[in-house]
Formats: structure tokens, sequence, C-alpha cells
């Protein structure tokens, strides 16, 4: 076995998306054991040699939580089995949202859980759609950056979305200009914005929109979606000023607590999401279409791997002016 081979393992959150990375890299997945003894302790074991090769560990970190400290234990193992590099994938890093100290007394887990990732033993981290750009700052190891606009793009030219002069993009709140500013640019359709007033955690009230959507089909750009009360409070306000249509798309579906209840009843026809995070089929909705990000993640490790260029993946789509 050479050395700096290229070696793919999944921890337990997405295993399903590592299968699909590996197909398209047409690299067989790696063998890893993993067990939960009866009182929650996690074990694993890497049942190949790993000494000297280029590993890349495929974990989301989103609920439950033992998803991070699984991750932690198995970048533990490969730092003390040799692995010549250990590159974190993030499809969904969790806690990304507690990314600054924004009252007394409060934590900076997003800071906190990258410290932690560090010292377990990555030498690289690939994450997709942070939900706060600064986090790529917190850790002083090489930080790749990846966007789901490129699947989202290619999925919504083949419904003809990109065609449809009557499609508005609009920007949930206003941390989301940015990003839906460089899809609305890039996609040659009009910007709405909802200026939202969050009354809590997990509690937001759509206020004002800015822009004109009467008769439009509008589409709302997020990064992510957990209890939904942000989209479907976005979608029943554009329908109330004359939007003809609310369609949502996000990356990460996180869709805890009464979130499918929510878009069940709401006035969203169809949701756009992707496979970062792996949804059990009680969550999956019957107007929800899955795009996947294997492609982009599939790319991007064999780029890494190659040491080539992964920002030249995403040029045509850097548009945040």
């Amino acid at each position: 076995m050479k050395d700096n081979e290229l070696k793919i393992f999944s921890g337990s959150s997405n295993p399903e998306l590592a299968k699909k990375i590996c197909k398209v890299l047409d690299v067989p997945p790696g063998i890893l054991t993993t067990k939960t003894f009866s009182d929650g302790e996690i074990w694993v074991r890497f049942d190949e040699n790993i000494r000297g090769q280029d590993v890349f560990i495929i974990q989301s970190t989103g609920q439950p939580s033992d998803n991070m400290i699984e991750l932690l234990i198995i970048l533990d193992a490969a730092k003390r089995s040799s692995a010549g590099r250990i590159t974190v994938v993030l499809p969904y890093y969790g806690y990304a949202r507690q990314d600054r100290k924004d009252q007394p007394r409060v934590p900076i887990s997003a800071r906190l859980f990258m410290d932690m990732i560090v010292k377990a033993g990555a030498n690289r981290i690939i994450a997709m759609d942070l939900h706060s750009m600064q986090i790529q700052g917190y850790v002083d190891i090489p930080f790749d950056h990846l966007f789901s606009r490129p699947a989202f793009m290619k999925h919504f030219r083949a419904k003809g979305i990109f065609d449809d002069p009557n499609v508005m993009v609009v920007a949930p709140d206003m941390g989301s200009v940015a990003r839906s500013r460089s899809i609305a640019m890039y996609m040659q359709k009009g910007l709405a914005i909802i200026d939202k007033r969050r009354t809590g955690h997990n509690r937001a009230e759509a206020m004002n929109i800015i822009g004109d959507v009467s008769g439009k089909r509008c589409l709302i750009i997020d990064d992510m979606v957990d209890t939904a009360g942000t989209i479907v409070a976005a979608a029943e306000h554009l329908k109330a000023v004359g939007a003809s249509e609310v369609m949502c798309a996000f990356t990460h579906a996180v869709l805890s607590g009464p979130a499918i209840e929510r878009l069940k009843t709401s006035e969203i026809s169809t949701l756009f999401t992707t496979d970062t995070i792996a949804l059990p089929a009680e969550k999956i909705l019957p107007n929800m279409e899955i795009v996947t990000v294997a492609p982009i993640l599939a790319s991007s490790i064999l780029r890494s791997h190659r040491n080539e260029s992964i920002s030249d993946l995403f040029y045509e789509f850097n548009v945040e002016s």
C-alpha cells in the first residue's frame, strides 16, 4: 500500500451521503466500526490500515449531539492510527448559530467545537454553507467553505425556474441578503427582502416586505430551516401582499420541533433542500425535492487530495456585491 492514498470514512450521521460521494469518486468506502454501549459511550475502530494515508471523515454534526462526540472520537482514532493527513468533511455544522457573544454569560459554541475538532486531530476542514462565514476564522488550519448553489442552480434550470420571468428571489431576513442577492444576480431575477423581527429563540415574526412581489412566483433562499417559523411566516406575508406562489430553497433541513407540522399547513408550494442532513421518512414531505450535494463534495475531496484549487469549482457563483 502506497502512502497518501485517498481514504473516505463515514460517521453515523449521514452514511448514505458518504456512499454517494464514494460512488462519484469510484472509491470504496472505508471500513469503520462504530458501537454504542448500553450506557451511551461511543466506541470506534478503523478496520483497515490508514498509516500514512490521506483520510477524509464525513460527518454532519447536527442532532443528536452524539454526532459531534462520535466525530471527535473518530478523529482521535485516526490520529493514533498514524494517518498521514486527516480532513473533516462537515456537510452540516451544528452549533454554527452560536457564533458570537451577543448577550452576557453565554458561550461561543461554534468556536468551542471547532477548537475541539482541531485538538482531536483534524489537519483540514471542508464545510458546506456555514450559517456564519466568520467561523472559518476560528481555526488556524486550512478551511474550505463550499456552496450548495451549483446543485440548486442545476436543479432550477431543469425545473424551468431560470426561464420563468415571473420568478423573484426573496431573502427571508436581513442576514440572508448577501446570499439571496448573489443568487438573484446569477439567475437575473428581482430581489425582495423580508424585514424580520426575532422575538426569542426559534421564534420569529416577519414584519415588512421590501420590494413588489404582487403576482410573482417567490423563491425564498436560506441556508437552513430549523423550526420553520421564519419561512412559514414569510410565506404567509408574501401571499398576503399578492404573491402568486411561494417556493423555498434551503441547504440544511434541520426540521426540528414543530417544523413538519408547520410546513404541512403552510403556503409554500415546493420545498427544495439538500442531503447534507439525513432525513427520516416521516420528515420527507410530498412537496419536498431533495437535491444531492454529493458531486460537489466529491469534487472538493478529490481536488483537496490532489492539492488542486477548490475555489475554481465555485468561481461563477462567488458574486456577493
